[in-house]
């Protein structure tokens, strides 16, 4: 059926398209005797109510820009259906305009998430990916993008069109809107090895992809599993968990850097969660300058070139982890946004991930801009963790970890 778009409202700099769900958070508390006692089929368990959020790409990026003061429009897709009405009045709530953005397919069912979330047991997630499945390339109209300087689109693993056919609909989107000059960043998602998406031969979708792609940025347990999926699973089995970042070193993540730098991409950054951020940049100055309309200024070109560079977390009282990529991601976003060189940009990024993981929720923790640097230049002490660097240095005054040219690699 017809899609229909929202009004366009306002020209915006940044457009965050892709996966929105809603969150359906049951408050499960109490004793339940673990989570066999819970999931007993027949049996009533009485829980607390529920908190409804949107989830997502485009929820967590978007709206954490959005808090952080960037002129931002949202473009996810969403039925016509209750759960689409909840996740179009959620982003309402937000701001004046937050939902014009957003595309509504009649006759679909919209994407939700049912998280439960037991004391003391890691999170379940029920997810129906819904109308995310239709997303296609169509669905970016050239109007949707006026007046924008820079385009994200993140989760194509949850996205069925962005992936099948060997990914040829997320070639086709990069392709058209990187044509508009706009700079287009892309984030992913780690998804079910057993699903479609995890059985999709991702190496070759990146292959296609990337090439239209400014700035991509994964996590490492994402790019590992898609790149070297033979590593990611020797590495599950030897260590018992597919949490694998504390397995990670400076040498294995400027290999997975340097491949996706050889794809195309002119910035690799890899999410590392409680280890920070790891930054990537092309050796080609023409492709720097060839990132669009949020390209560094000429005099910035050489800051940006051939640079890697890791900055560990902010010291914080985390309250929860959800978001805290994707608030990372706006920092980084900000950043390039803003026109900041590189170690700036970076820290930003940090900073961003940090405020986020000190509230509960994926967005109510991320500050104005203003603020998140006014507490960053205020001497915001450094996480302790980190991973293995050597060859690298550090940059004590910045907190920053760099790969200099020469070093033992």
């Amino acid at each position: 059926m017809k899609t229909v778009h929202s009004a366009a409202g306002p020209a915006a700099d940044i457009v965050v398209a892709g996966h929105i769900c809603l969150d359906v958070i049951p408050d499960i508390r109490g004793e339940h005797g673990g989570l066999g006692q819970l999931l007993v089929p027949g049996k009533l368990v009485d829980v607390g109510s529920a908190t409804l959020s949107t989830g997502g790409a485009v929820s967590n990026t978007g709206l954490a820009l959005h808090r952080l003061g960037f002129p931002v429009r949202l473009m996810g897709k969403a039925g016509d259906d209750p759960f689409g009405g909840l996740i179009l009045q959620l982003l309402r709530e937000h701001g004046e305009g937050m939902a014009d953005g957003m595309i509504v397919s009649p006759g679909e069912s919209s994407s939700y998430s049912l998280v439960i979330s037991p004391p003391g047991v890691d999170r379940i997630f029920l997810h129906h990916t819904g109308t995310n499945d239709t997303f296609a390339a169509a669905d970016v109209e050239p109007e949707a993008l006026r007046g924008a300087r820079l385009f994200h689109f993140g989760y194509p693993p949850l996205m069925r069109k962005m992936y099948e056919h060997g990914g040829e609909e997320l070639e086709r989107m990069l392709a058209a809107v990187k044509s508009q000059g706009l700079t287009v960043s892309l984030d992913l998602a780690r998804p079910d090895p057993d699903s479609d998406a995890g059985k999709a031969d991702w190496r070759a979708i990146l292959s296609r992809a990337l090439p239209s792609v400014d700035v991509f940025l994964p996590s490492f347990e994402e790019i590992l599993y898609m790149l070297r999926p033979d590593t990611y699973r020797e590495l599950a089995g030897r260590h018992g968990t597919t949490e694998l970042l504390p397995f990670a070193n400076g040498e294995l993540l400027g290999a997975l850097a340097g491949e996706l730098l050889g794809m195309g991409v002119a910035i690799a950054g890899l999410k590392l969660g409680a280890y920070g951020f790891y930054l990537r940049t092309t050796a080609d100055a023409q492709r720097l300058r060839t990132m669009g309309a949020c390209a560094p200024e000429p005099g910035l070109i050489e800051s940006w070139r051939e640079r890697e560079l890791l900055v560990p977390c902010f010291r914080v009282e985390a309250a929860g982890t959800t978001g805290a990529g994707d608030s990372s991601i706006a920092g980084f976003l900000g950043g390039l946004a803003k026109g900041l060189a590189p170690e700036r940009t970076l820290i930003a990024a940090a900073g961003v991930g940090a405020c986020c993981v000190e509230r509960s929720d994926a967005t109510s923790g991320v500050r104005g801009w203003d603020d998140t640097q006014e507490r960053i230049a205020a001497g915001w002490e450094r996480s302790g963790e980190r991973l293995p660097l050597d060859g690298w240095d550090c940059d004590n005054e910045r907190g920053l970890w760099e790969k200099k040219a020469g070093n033992v690699r």
